[in-house]
């Protein structure tokens, strides 16, 4: 499954770069008996059905003349919500100052997930602003024990 999503990211990568759109993620899943390659783009003022349906377009095209998926699949091109996922480094430097949600592999201070306002990041050490009931406290987190990071919508 990893080769398809490789060899997708390299198709679909130059067609969002043109395009002005940031490649966010590459899914490719299961789900009952139907096979769906997802992808997930964005850009700083969010993208919209045109975006999706021309990157659909220009990458269905190119899947159709290299075939590397031997069987029936869905394509789809979306994005990736306003809880998206935080995978890179990059991504975590364009959400400073954003409030996100951190699961990490093992406990820090007896927890394994933490929400709040995302203070600094330096490629070692997510520093994170957490409320405890009515005060706030600040924790870094090692990047290399974060599991799963994404952006968290909050209402107030």
């Amino acid at each position: 499954m990893s080769k398809v999503t490789e060899v997708v990211e390299e198709l679909a990568a130059p067609i969002c770069q043109e395009l002005g759109i940031e490649l966010v993620e590459i899914e490719y899943v299961k789900e009952g008996k139907s096979w769906f390659l997802r992808v997930y783009i964005d850009k700083d003022n969010g993208v919209d059905i045109e975006d999706c349906g021309l990157v659909s377009e220009r990458l269905g095209e190119k899947l159709d003349e290299i075939d590397p998926i031997p069987h029936n699949y869905f394509l789809e091109v979306s994005s990736p919500g306003a809880e998206r996922p935080l995978k890179k480094q990059k991504d975590f430097e364009k959400a400073i100052g954003k409030n996100i949600f951190i699961k990490t592999y093992e406990p820090i201070d007896g927890e394994k997930s933490f929400e709040g306002t995302l203070l600094e990041f330096d490629g070692q050490i997510v520093k994170l602003e957490i409320k405890i009931k009515t005060r706030k406290k600040t924790i870094d987190i090692p990047y290399e024990k974060v599991a799963a990071a994404r952006l968290a919508v909050t209402f107030s």
